[in-house]
């Protein structure tokens, strides 16, 4: 008689420890999935960012090369002799 309340004990012994595991596992696998699905919605928001980025670029582009001054304009004030700065630059600076 005294065998047949071992087993029983051991039964449920290893019962109990096989939902302990169950529960752990469990436990461990939300943590997972929620960390994946976490990491999952941070790349769809980076590849967003990514997209809106390079359309700014594209605009940026645009709007500087629209505003590039003409190739005359930038000789223009070359050639102009200067008076005023002859004399200034002799002096020296303290």
């Amino acid at each position: 008689m005294n065998d047949m309340m071992n087993s029983g004990a051991l039964n449920i012994a290893s019962l109990a420890f096989s939902l302990v595991i169950l529960v752990v596992g469990l436990v461990a696998w939300f943590f997972v999935n929620r960390a994946s699905v976490k990491a999952n919605q941070q790349i769809a928001l980076l590849e967003a960012i990514l997209e809106q980025q390079k359309r700014q670029t594209v605009l940026l582009r645009r709007i500087c090369e629209a505003n590039e001054p003409e190739e005359e304009a930038v000789e223009a004030p070359a050639a102009k002799p200067q008076e005023d700065d002859g004399f200034i630059r002799l002096v020296a600076e303290r």
